[in-house]
């Protein structure tokens, strides 16, 4: 069993307990549930730096990368720094994430939120759009074509934006479904976590035009963003290049002045 069939699995459990514990029609009456949304997708069309900045404690990969630093002050950094959007991490067993933070980073700054999970049911959606993202992550490696499309109408219908992930041209063909604003490759391996950046540019000409491009981890260098823009991308999630320092925000800071 790879380590994502393992986080899928959890997820699953997971989710039927939360559907008990707060069914959908409690989630709609969340204060958040009713906020006017931001678009990331938009954000990084007129964005000059792409860049969404991450928060991760830490991953199955890397245990620990940040514990000691607090998520507000963090995301506040990600925004002074020039972000055009915060990608939250809200597993809790594999990430040391929650929804909590999801909130935190809501009230803390203006600029999009994406909230990074891994979603397998309907549930995570309207949980999402509950907690004040305003854009959700769909991983094309475990969802079929069909979930895909049903997920992606859901989300559009809550209007949140859809970052759709993919690893290679067999998901890129099923995840080229209405109702997704942006397409991102993502450079690790979901199963082995071995990370590379050839996979972004081998994919690059397969994204139709009208997809926002985003390339996810692995990118520590801003010649990497530079070479990568070439190749039509306008957005670049970093995660673990930031929160690794003791400062996430001002490494950031540095990092975009350099582009």
């Amino acid at each position: 069993m790879t380590i994502l069939d393992k986080i899928t699995a959890y997820k699953r459990k997971e989710i039927a307990v939360k559907k008990e514990a707060i069914p959908i029609r409690l989630l709609e009456k969340f204060p958040l549930f009713s906020k006017e949304t931001k678009s990331l997708a938009e954000a990084l069309r007129i964005s000059t730096t792409g860049i969404i900045a991450e928060h991760k404690r830490r991953s199955p990969s890397k245990s620990v990368i940040n514990a000691n630093v607090l998520l507000d002050e963090v995301v506040l950094g990600y925004e002074n720094a020039g972000a055009s959007g915060i990608s939250v991490l809200t597993d809790t067993n594999f990430f040391g994430g929650s929804l909590d933070d999801l909130v935190l980073a809501e009230k803390t700054v203006s600029i999009p939120i994406l909230r990074k999970e891994f979603i397998v049911d309907p549930y995570q959606i309207y949980e999402a759009k509950a907690y004040g993202a305003d854009a959700i992550l769909l991983i094309a490696a475990y969802l079929s074509a069909e979930e895909l499309k049903q997920f992606s109408h859901l989300a559009k219908s809550l209007k949140l934006d859809v970052l759709l992930e993919v690893h290679n041209a067999e998901e890129l063909q099923k995840s080229v479904v209405p109702n997704v604003a942006m397409i991102g490759v993502n450079n690790r391996n979901l199963k082995t976590f071995e990370v590379n950046i050839d996979i972004s540019k081998s994919l690059s000409e397969e994204i139709p035009k009208d997809f926002v491009k985003i390339s996810e981890s692995g990118i520590s260098t801003v010649e990497t963003i530079k070479e990568l823009k070439s190749f039509g991308f306008e957005g670049f999630l970093i995660g673990e290049n930031f929160m690794k320092t003791e400062n996430p925000g001002e490494s950031a800071k540095q990092f975009i002045h350099k582009l």
